[in-house]
């Protein structure tokens, strides 16, 4: 099961109060915020869009984990979700027009569901995963103090 968590560096920043949030694997993502629960917020998104830019130039992303230590980060679960989408219909080798005809969506629409930049709705994405043999998981893990 893929995650989409990433560990991260959270640094002091110059100003007081400020947290700088940056990921070894993952360079284009860095970060800051004020006090640690919005640095943890503002990391995820930072992550997210990084990943997502990965994709949408073509590239692999990068594997977690391979460049030191840090506090694992995931990213927002709507971004899991079209991240998922988008590896699955990579790997599935169909053409977008197949995924249109299983999905019952006409092919602008579908354009829009595997742009890595256009938000979709998680039904959509799940309904998509689905017609390409993958499903969906949704977790919960509580917070830590801080960040709450």
């Amino acid at each position: 099961m893929k995650t989409f968590a990433y560990p991260a560096v959270f640094e002091p920043g110059e100003n007081e109060g400020v947290v700088v949030v940056s990921f070894p694997d993952v360079p284009e993502a860095i970060t800051e915020g004020d006090g640690m629960a919005d640095a943890l917020h503002m990391a995820a998104d930072a992550l997210g869009v990084a990943l997502l830019a990965y994709v949408r130039g073509g590239r692999p992303l990068p594997r977690a984990g391979t460049r030191g230590k840090g506090e694992p980060v995931m990213v927002e679960p709507e971004v899991a979700a079209k991240l998922a989408l988008l590896l699955a219909f990579a790997e599935s080798g169909i053409t977008q027009r197949e995924l249109g005809r299983r999905l019952g969506k006409d092919d602008r629409e579908i354009r829009r569901i595997l742009d890595p930049m256009h938000a979709t709705k998680i039904g959509t994405l799940d309904a998509a995963l689905r017609a390409l043999g993958h499903r969906l998981v949704v977790g919960v893990q509580k917070m830590p103090a801080e960040a709450a």
